[in-house]
């Protein structure tokens, strides 16, 4: 199971193949995106703190596509409007919502609730405080690879895009016209 840092690497990841800019440029748009890209997870942190348990929420309406575009037009307009950052548009802003989704529906053996309110999906068993913590703290491992792939894939569009752009930006040899 994806935990923050491997949702966060599919959030960089994400950006970088959406808008063509390096989301490492801006501290405010990197902290931005690793928020965006874990966002569904808050139903984690609401069933700890209503009912001690972070499975009691979890994978429950945000995990679908209707939160995903509705929180992302929420955010965008937050970052426009009020934090200032540059560079997100509302389709990036749901796309970093849904690459968690997403990564859960494909990555795990549970389910999502991904057409809420037509179906819901919850986690199974108990999560307390010291289970989420540990589960972060000593299991992040796993996302390794996550952080892994997504870094290789982000040198590869970069070195794509570089290898697109040389071609335009080099001199070319002036014609001669020797008959």
């Amino acid at each position: 199971m994806p935990l923050p840092l491997g949702h966060t690497a599919l959030g960089l990841i994400t950006y970088e193949t959406g808008t063509g800019d390096s989301a490492f440029r801006r501290w405010k748009r990197f902290v931005f995106i690793a928020v965006l890209a874990n966002l569904p997870d808050i139903d984690v942190v609401i069933g700890l703190m209503f009912k001690w348990n972070g499975n009691a929420f979890h994978r429950g309406p945000t995990h679908s596509l209707v939160f995903a575009l509705t929180a992302g037009f929420l955010v965008y307009f937050a970052a426009r409007r009020w934090l200032g950052i540059q560079g997100i548009s509302y389709r990036l802003s749901a796309m970093l919502i849904l690459s968690h989704v997403l990564a859960d529906a494909l990555l795990t053996d549970s389910s999502v609730s991904f057409f809420w309110p037509l179906e819901v999906y919850w986690s199974q068993g108990h999560a307390g405080w010291t289970d989420i913590v540990h589960s972060i703290i000593f299991e992040g491992f796993k996302d390794g690879w996550i952080v892994l792939c997504c870094g290789v894939g982000i040198v590869l569009i970069r070195l794509a895009r570089w290898y697109l752009v040389l071609p335009r930006s080099l001199p070319r040899p002036a014609k001669t016209n020797i008959e």
